[in-house]
């Protein structure tokens, strides 16, 4: 898709053709037959556009919802594209701090200007520059698609050639993707991550968004990192500086953020008085921490919240004899814990008229559909098995979900 066919799909004639490709059936099979039928009325370039802006909508939802229906993206821009919910969470902060203060929000690097269009519901102004003149056009489209044309703008661009210090604030979101697939070193990142971290360190305030896999130790002092997690997926982290930051200048801040439909639950940050977690045998319950709170390495902190300790020092199962409603973990109760074999395994689960088996595992290699189909469940109750080891030692813990009950400790004063 060209710039030339993108632009054709914004004017009367093209939104007609959205609409009618909306309408039909985009599916693979049938995807050649509705293309040679609507070639016969509009010029095939804008048929080609129109599929392929449809195709996109459909993939994006998963990321932007019914609103990815009136939005327009390109392949890579799609990918790359923060989750409408962690933008709208990030947009909050950015409002929160600049309040009723003049100024804009300079975007390097937009893409198809998904957290530029949040940020401006918000009610930041802001100024998006993207290098690739098809994806700053498609993010100009969606600014005028929700209606933000007065309060934000999109240029083609270099983002390393851009002046920070004349806004308000600066958001990043450096490519982490080539033609060979993701990139895990930051300083592969396009622009590299230490030039990003320059251009946004040059503002009042920043952010840069970054991979949730970023080293902990490339994160310099003075800088906070939040890691999120919306549903309990892992979602993305980044990195809060200057004036949007927490952390004290000589320190750095670690965030776990969890979101529940779309919709900040808590959020938690280090406590630097805490020391390692304790380490002691099985407990009643299990926690699985989520996603955030690993990659925060807070883990130890949520531990503590729980009263837990920890069965295997490198392994990030918690465990109590505490129940805790808490938003940063999943609870389950322990009915039996096994050396694993799967005979061992199999016979207790057919004790237990075990039906419908979830299975989970951290520091344990298994086939979890081979173990599956060996351990034949084929009775009425569902339960929770946690494959992970202790030491050296394969374990198998046969769990159920907590129903958590209130106690006096849960009650508010």
């Amino acid at each position: 898709m060209d710039i030339a066919a993108f632009e054709g799909l914004l004017t009367p004639g093209g939104q007609a053709l959205l609409g009618e490709v909306g309408a039909a059936d985009v599916d693979e099979r049938a995807l050649l037959a509705t293309a040679s039928r609507l070639r016969t009325h509009h010029p095939p370039e804008l048929v080609g556009a129109a599929l392929t802006q449809v195709r996109l909508r459909v993939r994006a939802r998963a990321k932007f919802g019914a609103e990815a229906d009136r939005m327009y993206f390109t392949p890579a821009g799609l990918e790359q594209a923060t989750r409408a919910s962690v933008a709208r969470h990030r947009a909050r902060r950015f409002a929160a701090h600049l309040g009723d203060r003049a100024g804009t929000v300079l975007d390097l690097g937009c893409g198809i200007g998904g957290d530029l269009v949040a940020r401006g519901r918000a009610g930041c102004r802001g100024v998006g520059v993207d290098l690739d003149p098809l994806t700053a056009a498609v993010a100009r489209a969606n600014v005028g698609a929700f209606g933000l044309r007065d309060s934000a703008s999109v240029h083609t661009g270099d983002a390393v050639a851009q002046d920070p210090r004349g806004h308000a604030a600066v958001f990043a979101d450096p490519g982490r993707r080539t033609s060979r697939g993701r990139v895990f070193d930051p300083e592969a990142y396009e622009p590299p991550f230490t030039t990003v971290l320059d251009l946004a360190g040059a503002a009042p305030a920043g952010c840069v968004k970054v991979a949730p896999g970023i080293p902990h130790d490339v994160v310099p002092p003075g800088v906070e990192a939040e890691w999120i997690s919306d549903g309990g997926d892992v979602k993305e982290a980044a990195l809060w500086l200057g004036g949007l930051s927490g952390a004290r200048p000589d320190t750095t801040l670690r965030r776990a953020t969890v979101l529940r439909e779309g919709v900040e639950t808590a959020t938690m940050v280090a406590d630097a008085r805490l020391g390692p977690p304790p380490v002691t045998g099985w407990r009643r319950y299990l926690y699985e921490p989520d996603g955030a709170v690993i990659r925060a390495h807070l883990v130890g902190d949520i531990t503590a919240t729980l009263d837990g300790a920890l069965a295997d020092p490198r392994i990030a199962y918690i465990t109590s004899d505490t129940l805790r409603a808490t938003p940063f973990a999943r609870a389950y109760e322990i009915h039996d814990v096994l050396p694993f074999s799967v005979k061992r395994l199999r016979a207790a689960l057919r004790v237990r008229d075990a039906g419908t088996l979830t299975i989970k595992k951290r520091g344990f290699a298994a086939d979890i559909e081979r173990l599956r189909r060996d351990l034949r469940p084929a009775g009425s109750r569902e339960w929770v098995v946690v494959l992970t080891r202790v030491g050296d030692a394969p374990v198998a813990l046969i769990c159920s979900v907590a129903e958590h009950h209130v106690t006096a400790e849960d009650t508010p004063p």
